[in-house]
């Protein structure tokens, strides 16, 4: 008797552990996301790679950010005035504070947008700071940083002053270069600020907790003390690498995980798998060279290697995701014509497309003018499946269409390839880059290159680039036109930066899942509206 007794409870005692169990589960409300790289770092001026935009955008908050629509409204701020002249914004902000409990005040915003604008911080996006008052001279050390057209009037009242008056002004600065840093905070991190979950605080939606700098799996916990956290549905985002294609379906497939991307090469596999989806995107391929060296400082040995591979086949037979060839650094279908609503591709043309006979041409002078008969030529990527293949899609094309020319492939963690172009330990670089805001200029002024704004020195392309944020800022047809001979003098005159693809995302999602939210430029996910049943 005492035996059957003693088999009861137990057989209860497991239904109720099973009960609580599931309704664990259920009250977690965890999503489980498989991405495809590491973090590189989580300062919002250092970034320089899309894993680390999306990971900012979750964890901080900026004056603005995206609604379910995709419309840039208010955030961290609560209001806006404008003066007349629309050149000066005002900015109410909330009662908010970051995840230590320290208020988040409007010297957050001055001394995080300061901090962009200084030479020494040596930012790949500082050029994002020229919509402000004084920041172009500032970033290029001709002026004090405490001149940078932001002020904090009190604590929760921030004044920003533009250079001129720009029309996508909130789109701006819904990006992660103009969210808040709080000063004290970030000077006593010193150089550990942002390089694991232990050392930064946040505003935004989510916390992240396990990131240790270098490891492949990090949580984002619901930030309780977010402003708006009770429009935060979900618990937790678990977030593990799984480079591997074919592992992260089956990861799929067995519901270990609820969204990822799919590898070009699975879309055929997965494009029947329930939940299987595809969007084409604003995000770009591109290759950046380094001039500070001998060969790849030769606009001909550049131009050659720019029209010296097939694109189209690249997009078809390589990525064969809903990827294109992309023959100039803006992407079709991003941006229109503000006058004739003309599509900025096809009005500014096809610069550098694939064509061999020309590569050859570029590739002969560019060899007699540095005096050399072959070359070897580094390309570095990071060491996920897709800048893999695309770079040994690249290393054969180029090998067979240009004599003499071998090229070596250098596929390192996202990291390391982060830190060896700032640091100029390239030769070209592959990259992917999405952009922030519709405009042209994000492209053509910044789309990702390295070095652009101390090392490109075309006159003709820096006074386009000026005119067009101050001479033409008012001026929608001039604007239009300077933007488009900026593009022509970077990529068709000088190949600075060649365009490679423009991208398309496929992607697994469970379909218990909803509110999935994809920023309107790029493959950002933000998590804040979504839920899992």
């Amino acid at each position: 008797m005492r035996r059957k007794i003693a088999v009861v409870l137990s057989i209860m005692f497991i239904g109720v552990l099973a009960a609580c169990s599931k309704t664990a589960t259920k009250d977690d409300n965890i999503l489980k996301v498989a991405v495809t790289d590491q973090l590189g770092t989580l300062d919002s001026t250092k970034y320089s790679d899309t894993f680390s935009v999306e990971a900012i955008q979750n964890v901080y908050e900026g004056l603005y950010t995206y609604n379910q629509k995709n419309k840039p409204v208010l955030a961290a701020a609560k209001s806006v005035t404008v003066n007349k002249e629309k050149t000066v914004y005002t900015y109410k902000l909330r009662a908010e504070k970051w995840s230590n409990g320290t208020p988040v005040t409007a010297n957050d915003f001055v001394y995080a947008w300061q901090k962009l604008a200084n030479p020494k911080t040596a930012s790949p996006n500082s050029q994002r700071i020229d919509i402000i008052k004084n920041g172009f001279a500032i970033r290029n050390g001709k002026m004090a940083v405490d001149k940078l057209g932001v002020k904090a009037l009190n604590k929760t009242t921030l004044e920003v002053t533009l250079a001129q008056p720009i029309s996508y002004l909130p789109e701006v600065l819904t990006g992660a270069p103009f969210v808040p840093q709080n000063e004290a905070y970030v000077k006593k991190q010193g150089s550990q600020y942002a390089t694991d979950s232990q050392h930064m605080i946040v505003n935004g939606p989510y916390k992240l907790t396990d990131w240790e700098g270098t490891n492949n799996k990090w949580l984002y916990v619901k930030n309780t003390s977010y402003w708006n956290a009770k429009s935060v549905k979900l618990a937790k985002v678990d977030v593990q690498v799984v480079k591997d294609g074919a592992t992260a379906g089956k990861l799929y497939q067995t519901g270990k995980i609820d969204f990822s991307m799919l590898a070009n090469d699975y879309v055929k596999q997965y494009k029947n798998e329930k939940g299987f989806a595809t969007r084409k995107t604003p995000m770009i391929g591109y290759l950046g060279f380094n001039t500070k060296r001998e060969a790849t400082g030769n606009k001909h040995i550049r131009k050659a290697i720019a029209l010296g591979f097939n694109k189209k086949l690249l997009a078809s037979k390589i990525l064969n995701d809903g990827s294109s060839a992309l023959n100039g650094i803006v992407p079709a279908k991003f941006v229109s014509n503000p006058i004739n609503g003309e599509d900025y591709r096809k009005e500014a043309g096809d610069l550098l497309a694939f064509n061999k006979k020309e590569a050859k041409t570029e590739w002969e002078k560019g060899l007699k003018e540095i005096g050399k008969k072959d070359l070897t030529i580094e390309i570095l990527g990071s060491d996920t499946p897709e800048a893999k293949q695309v770079i040994e899609y690249l290393q054969a094309q180029l090998e067979s269409n240009l004599p003499g020319l071998t090229i070596n492939a250098r596929n390192i963690p996202i990291k390391s390839r982060l830190a060896a172009t700032t640091a100029y330990q390239f030769d070209i670089v592959y990259g992917t880059w999405t952009p922030d805001y519709a405009d042209p200029i994000n492209f053509i002024n910044d789309g990702g290159a390295y070095h652009l704004n101390t090392d490109y020195k075309n006159a003709q392309y820096l006074k386009d680039i000026d005119q067009s944020k101050n001479e033409f800022a008012t001026n929608p047809a001039k604007r239009w036109n300077s933007l488009i001979d900026a593009e022509k003098q970077l990529v068709e005159e000088d190949a600075y930066t060649v365009p490679v693809f423009q991208g398309a995302m496929a992607y697994l999602l469970n379909p218990d899942a909803s509110g999935l939210h994809i920023n309107p430029y790029g493959t950002t996910l933000f998590y804040r509206d979504m839920s899992i049943k």
